[in-house]
């Protein structure tokens, strides 16, 4: 009994730690208008009902971003009245070359994102669909690029959490029309 009492002591201190990037994440430049449904591990879900959205979402556990003039993140989105479900897409710590596309790599699995600037996503639904498959069964995963200025780079993300913070938000905007 003590043991489980330290173990979960121990996720909420290391979740609290997170706590406050995520937030910063989801916070619109003029102040809180997001509700936030969960923080899951690495992931946390929230619902912005007046953009008629929601998303779970995390930063880069590792990789070359902490000198990045923005903050790279995953995120799969959700919205209703688009008809747009587990969108997956991409803010990279680096802008891609031009022309380039990034690579994510999940377990043995590996999928071509395109985009331009430091945004990417999935080619399609069909590639949604796939990836977030593959997030729900996999440990990690990994984006790689050709940067703007030459070299590569690889942000990787933990996905500890992401399939409950990805369920958290699609019930997030479940009965959002």
């Amino acid at each position: 009994m003590a043991r489980d009492g330290r173990d979960r002591a121990w996720r909420w201190h290391k979740a609290s730690r997170l706590l406050p990037a995520l937030l910063l994440l989801a916070l619109p430049a003029g102040g809180w208008s997001r509700d936030v449904l969960g923080v899951f591990q690495r992931w946390g879900a929230f619902r912005d009902a007046q953009a008629g959205r929601c998303y779970a979402i995390a930063q880069p556990v590792a990789g070359g971003w902490k000198d990045s003039p923005w903050r790279p993140f995953a995120a799969v989105g959700y919205w209703p009245r688009q008809g747009v479900r587990g969108q997956v897409s991409l803010r990279l710590s680096h802008p891609l070359r031009e022309g380039a596309d990034a690579v994510l790599t999940i377990g043995q699995r590996r999928f071509t994102l395109h985009g331009g600037g430091a945004d990417v996503w999935a080619a399609d639904r069909q590639a949604d669909a796939a990836i977030l498959a593959a997030m729900r069964s996999g440990g990690q995963m990994r984006v790689s690029g050709t940067s703007r200025a030459g070299g590569s780079f690889t942000d990787r993300y933990n996905l500890r959490g992401a399939a409950t913070a990805i369920d958290a938000a699609a019930l997030g905007c479940a009965r959002m029309r």
